[in-house]
């Protein structure tokens, strides 16, 4: 299997992660404050090309009443998604959601791109048992990736990032860019900051993730929301407190990177094979 190394149509991407709190529970007022932070962020000097939203945002953790607080099949976070994107002209990665389907729960991320078109859509596959979310949730049955400008990109969403195997196969299809919405919580900071820097670096891709900040029950997150190079170099991050994270990232340095050190076509995956 070979790795795209053909150039991105566009180049550069300026990028804007919404680092925010999150209400337990509350849909609503959760989705009228991103929309507050997602417009703040197109006022700056250099508009965002891609907002990224947190994971869950929409409900939080509130798993115990999640039947009755998902979204039905996301049909109000893809109307409002959709409608921002294409009146922005600004790709969203939209984090995640809370979103029932077939009488099932899911955790997903919609993505649209600039004209208002979902771009690719993704519900976690590894479910997080600290958090008990396998005990209300249904896990995701594929990987996923999608296009922006001509850009192949994919997405794991929070614990997913502890399973190397996904996000090689991501860049093994073509993914030069890998976004990350999360609910992180202390202690596990270094983890945090570890994992996300290790997937950029034996994946050669830039690495885009965006955690919420504030408290939910017993849980503290930590914000810390970062956009780290294909050399593993963090070119932001976020600290504890809510706020927009921005950066511009230039695409072609992936396929420079992989150049420079062709991991994957060195790669031996015939003894990587193991038989559980």
């Amino acid at each position: 299997m070979s790795v795209d190394q053909t150039d991105s149509t566009q180049k550069k991407w300026n990028i804007a992660l919404i680092q925010s709190d999150i209400v337990l529970g509350e849909p609503k007022v959760n989705a009228f404050r991103l929309k507050q932070l997602m417009e703040e962020a197109l006022q700056a000097e250099s508009k965002p090309d891609v907002i990224v939203l947190p994971e869950m945002w929409n409900t939080g953790y509130a798993l115990t009443e999640i039947d009755e607080l998902a979204d039905l099949q996301g049909l109000e976070t893809k109307t409002w998604l959709s409608d921002f994107a294409r009146e922005h002209s600004v790709h969203i990665v939209g984090g995640s959601v809370a979103q029932k389907t077939e009488g099932h729960v899911r955790n997903t991320m919609y993505v649209f791109n600039r004209e208002g078109e979902l771009a690719g859509e993704y519900s976690k596959i590894h479910l997080f048992r600290l958090m008990e979310e396998e005990k209300h949730l249904a896990g995701g049955e594929q990987r996923v990736t999608f296009e922006l400008d001509g850009t192949t990109a994919g997405s794991s969403i929070c614990y997913d990032i502890r399973f190397p195997e996904l996000a090689r196969s991501l860049a093994l299809s073509g993914a030069k860019v890998l976004f990350v919405p999360a609910e992180w919580p202390h202690p596990r900071l270094h983890h945090w900051r570890t994992l996300l820097t290790a997937r950029a670096i034996e994946n050669q891709m830039y690495v885009i993730a965006c955690n919420r900040v504030g408290v939910s029950g017993k849980d503290s997150f930590f914000g810390h929301s970062m956009i780290i190079d294909p050399w593993g170099e963090i070119i932001a991050e976020g600290g504890e407190d809510e706020e927009i994270v921005t950066a511009q990232i230039e695409l072609s340095i992936v396929d420079e990177v992989r150049k420079r050190i062709p991991i994957f076509e060195d790669r031996r995956p015939n003894l990587y094979i193991y038989m559980e």
